[in-house]
């Protein structure tokens, strides 16, 4: 009787999930000592939670390529082992050699064969106590310190994957393995966005947005709360899902106590997962989206998603275009024709009923015949097409799209897909059918991948190997002092550039070649408090803007470059200046941008070329990028410098945002007012925060620098004008005066506008205008509406009465 007491007691303990008592009381395999390693070549290097559920270990994920990972232990039907956890998912390391290893320090240090630095770390920098690794009942792996203290845990950085009682926070995003077979990032993460509300976002390799909760209705209409006081959500172990944002539901199997895991998948659905052990297969007990079509890039550009009679998904190019990579839908499709040129009259359309692109609208039109479309697609150079909808309101808007992405077939649209297609590809256009194509792979029997072990010799060790081989044949002590101070000093800047080079994907200049391409840098187009940007001529004939940096101390001319470089790899609009590459040598620090014909804002703002018609697309352009800037891109991206010089016109007068030397390229989550130490812009064109140390900078500064240009395209006056005593200097002071002197009546437009701007005007629609640009440069950040809304005002400004 008493040994079974003692029996029972034993199995309570097993199932506490963090005591210093079971940590102390069990030996290995669940526990990892301080000074103690897991070996990569030793397949018995295992951690194993006390109730036999999880295992931590090398997993391998290639040839001769290892991840050090948590996995549930048991093997589903096909022998495969589910993964929850990657400590070096997009590194892996190598298949000999490679260790895991707790520090005396307290610190956890994963090494790839011999090199010299480690490939991941706990980074734990004021850790100093010992600690121990522990791999607990709930599938976390933690280390604990000798006063009991949790100083790091696998729960507080996941992969792709959460489990029960694992918190989502706003630190925490999950993001979905690049395939079933490639376990490193892929292209979809779920997080909690500046608005406290969980999203999903898809961010590929060339666009980037958020598709879930549905991004045409607000959050309140999906249910969702923003005002939550804190970001965090969890699923309990009875299948229930609670969020601070208002997000609840239930598994489907909700109270049975089953094994679960919340994953986002790599067709970019978050699902959740309940184990069926007698039959060795992951059931799926609840998912966010049911129309899966629904997903963005899920098939890449200019294809098209639809669900087959077997509830199948399949992806299909569209009618004249190829395949891009045949293993990889995300990659999309390229058109097998030479695309014609703007209004040539050389153009068909082809029409395709329930189909639709979402997004990428180059240009929307309300209330509209489909032949006044064809034309406003027609007018655009690069429209690919245009979506027909008929509203319910009862009337047909048009779309027209500047790229065809996030394609999808639906029997409920009330609307239709018009391509636009060159004439001489017309017939056979027409006799192809777009919903032919291939299903997307979706088995869990797919072959393994083969990663590239190709690894760097330890310098350190060569150079000792070198030298002692030198001795023993030569015995020239100078000459070994000679080559021990050439390692010594020789420069890393190799190094670092090639470095820069893989992580940007951007082609690099020399400065020669820059040099000769510029003719010596003698055609100066424009400068600026970053650097003097020339015209250059290159080898294939294309024509580019290479802007020179400006030398600084404590290396601020590298850190510039290195912020535009960071920063423009991670962007895609059609209203954001397009970086080839960049040069970075000794000194010599340079970028290399797509050339504008028209130059800057600056420059034609009081020339006869802008009509009020220009005006009015610049301006929408502009807010179109900013919203991209602030909103649609993973990262959060502040442009700080606002102004008509950075503003750049091609030659269809078409805005791009450009010179993003001085701009912030924050986390989304990063308390706002911590990161900037020094006020950024131009005088006249700065948000008055800025001014104060204890005001919060958002992206409202980039909306406030962005009324002051809209009312300095309006009026023709510098913002750093004193127009007279009462405005003190301020333009929309000066505008509003005149709003109030006219008492009520609209003559006090004609005495603000510039009459030096050729072309006709509508009274009420530029009233909108103005007061549009008033509202985004109001003094309280608070009362400024965000660019996203400024697009949406721009873009219906002829059905709104008032603002």
């Amino acid at each position: 009787m008493a040994s079974l007491v003692l029996f029972q007691m034993f199995g309570l303990l097993l199932l506490l999930p963090k005591t210093p008592l079971l940590a102390s009381s069990l030996s290995l395999p669940s526990v990892l000592k301080p000074g103690s390693s897991l070996s990569v070549e030793n397949k018995d290097d295992l951690l194993i939670s006390p109730n036999g559920l999880f295992t931590a270990g090398f997993y391998s994920v290639g040839d001769n390529a290892y991840c050090f990972g948590v996995w549930f232990t048991k093997p589903l039907s096909d022998n495969s082992h589910t993964i929850v956890w990657m400590a070096n998912r997009d590194v892996p390391v190598n298949g000999k050699r490679s260790k895991l290893s707790v520090l005396k320090s307290g610190n956890l240090v994963l090494r790839d064969a011999a090199q010299p630095l480690p490939i991941w770390t706990t980074n734990i920098i004021d850790s100093t106590k010992p600690a121990q690794l522990i791999m607990n009942n709930t599938g976390n792996l933690y280390l604990q310190n000798q006063d009991n203290q949790t100083i790091w845990e696998s729960f507080g950085s996941p992969t792709d994957t959460l489990l029960p009682l694992q918190k989502l926070t706003k630190n925490t995003p999950l993001v979905s393995s690049r395939s079933l077979t490639n376990y490193s990032s892929g292209f979809y993460k779920l997080y909690f966005d500046s608005d406290n509300v969980i999203r999903l976002a898809y961010n590929g390799p060339s666009v980037a947005g958020t598709y879930w909760p549905d991004p045409k209705i607000t959050a309140w209409v999906s249910g969702r709360s923003t005002w939550a006081s804190r970001r965090t959500a969890v699923l309990d172990l009875s299948g229930h899902f609670v969020s601070s944002d208002s997000l609840f539901f239930n598994t489907s199997d909700s109270e049975n106590q089953s094994v679960r895991r919340l994953t986002v998948d790599v067709d970019g659905n978050f699902r959740a997962y309940s184990l069926d052990e007698s039959k060795g297969i992951w059931k799926v007990t609840w998912q966010a989206i049911s129309d899966t079509c629904r997903v963005h890039g899920i098939c890449g550009e200019n294809s098209t998603c639809s669900i087959g009679p077997n509830q199948d998904r399949r992806c299909s190019c569209i009618p004249n275009h190829k395949m891009i990579n045949h293993t990889d839908w995300s990659y999309g499709c390229k058109p097998e024709f030479n695309t014609t040129l703007c209004g040539n009259g050389e153009d068909d359309f082809l029409h395709f009923p329930h189909y639709d692109f979402y997004g990428y609208e180059a240009k929307f039109v309300r209330n509209t015949t489909l032949d006044e479309c064809k034309q406003a697609c027609l007018s655009v150079c690069n429209c690919k097409g245009f979506h027909y909808n008929f509203e319910t309101d009862g009337y047909y808007s048009c779309y027209v799209k500047f790229k065809l992405i996030n394609g999808f077939r639906t029997v409920s649209s009330n609307g239709s897909m018009y391509l636009k297609v060159p004439k001489s590809v017309f017939p056979l256009s027409k006799s192809k059918s777009i919903v032919q194509g291939d299903s997307l792979i979706c088995s869990h029997k797919l072959p393994t991948i083969q990663i590239d072990r190709a690894y760097e010799k330890n310098p350190k060790n060569e150079s000792v190997k070198f030298l002692m081989i030198f001795t023993y044949v030569f015995g020239a002590l100078e000459t070994i002092c000679i080559l021990y101070f050439f390692y010594r000093t020789r420069s890393p800047s190799t190094t670092r550039q090639g470095y820069l080079q893989a992580a940007t994907g951007f082609q690099r200049f020399s400065y020669a070649e820059l040099k000769k391409a510029t003719n010596n840098f003698s055609k100066e187009i424009g400068r600026g408090g970053g650097g003097i940007v020339y015209k250059g001529q290159f080898s294939n004939n294309r024509v580019g803007a290479v802007k020179l940096l400006k030398e600084f101390g404590n290396n601020q001319g590298e850190a510039g470059l290195l912020s535009e470089i960071s920063t423009l790899g991670r962007l895609n609009h059609m209203n954001l200046i397009d970086m080839w590459g960049y040069c970075a040598e000794t000194k010599h620090k340079l970028l290399v941008y797509e050339y504008m014909e028209n130059g800057s804002l600056a420059q034609n703002l009081h020339s006869s070329k802008l009509d009020w018609d220009k005006r009015f697309d610049i301006a929408l352009g502009t807010a179109k990028g900013l919203a991209y800037l602030h909103e649609e891109c993973l990262e959060w991206v502040l442009h700080c410098d606002v102004k008509p010089h950075n503003i750049l016109l091609d030659c269809d007068w078409n805005p791009k945002v450009a010179d993003f030397g001085v701009s912030k390229l924050l986390d989304r989550d990063v308390t706002l007012n911590s990161v900037f130490t020094r006020a950024r812009g131009t005088r006249g064109y700065m948000a008055p925060e800025w001014l104060f140390l204890n005001h919060p900078i958002t992206s409202k500064v980039d909306v406030y620098s962005y009324g002051v240009v809209m009312l300095q395209m309006i009026t023709g006056r510098s913002p750093a004008c004193d127009q007279s005593a009462e405005s003190k200097g301020r333009l929309d002071r000066w505008v509003k005066e005149k709003m109030i002197a006219a008492g009520g009546k609209n003559d006090w437009i004609t005495e603000v506008i510039d009459v030096t701007v050729d072309g006709k005007y509508d009274k009420r629609k530029m009233e909108i205008l103005i007061k549009v640009a008033l509202r985004c440069s109001e003094e309280d950040k608070d009362a400024r509406p965000t660019m996203s809304q400024v697009v949406d005002m721009l873009l219906h400004v002829e059905d709104h009465s008032d603002y």
